[in-house]
């Protein structure tokens, strides 16, 4: 997939019906500058606003996927089979958010564990020093995870999970 002939082609749509930056953004929902990392290749909308702007640019999918016009048209059926994937999509990206909540409380109560620890000269003592160093561990676990969670290293290595349970699936069978 040609991310900028997509980005190239989606500027020269929104051009064609008239539409600033600014303008698709407040009918996408998204900040003018996400509509611009679109048109310069840098970031892709998510599937359900490519879905959005399929519709508002009346055109298929897959001319916006390929960069490029086709002559034939999608059908309802393979429209609906996307609109799921986009659903499931954004369910997985609710249950990704919901988990990162509750990794971050955690490195909160972690931390403040620590900081309460150290506040009160209680460090060196012996069952509060480990809790403290387990508290401040956890908020540095946390963190960490937090940047894998919210970088692109969390898709790679989702994908590298979903690749080792297909090949499990294939060995079984």
């Amino acid at each position: 997939m040609d991310v900028m002939k997509i980005g190239r082609f989606l500027q020269k749509l929104r051009k064609d019906k008239g539409l600033t930056q600014e303008q698709l953004a407040e009918k996408t929902g998204v900040a003018r500058r996400t509509v611009s990392r679109w048109e310069t290749g840098t970031n892709m909308p998510d599937l359900d606003i490519l879905i959005e702007l399929s519709d508002l640019y009346e055109v298929d999918l897959r001319e916006i996927l390929s960069g490029e016009r086709k002559s034939e048209k999608m059908n309802e059926e393979l429209k609906e089979t996307v609109l799921q994937v986009a659903d499931y999509s954004n369910d997985e990206k609710e249950r990704l958010l919901r988990r990162m909540h509750w990794l971050f409380i955690a490195g909160l109560i972690g931390f403040a564990a620590f900081l309460v620890i150290n506040l009160l000269h209680l460090e060196n003592t012996s069952p509060y020093e480990a809790i403290g160093s387990f508290g401040l561990g956890i908020a540095f676990g946390m963190i960490i995870l937090g940047v894998i969670f919210t970088g692109r290293s969390a898709e790679k290595i989702r994908q590298f999970k979903m690749r080792l349970l297909r090949k499990a699936g294939k060995e079984k069978a």
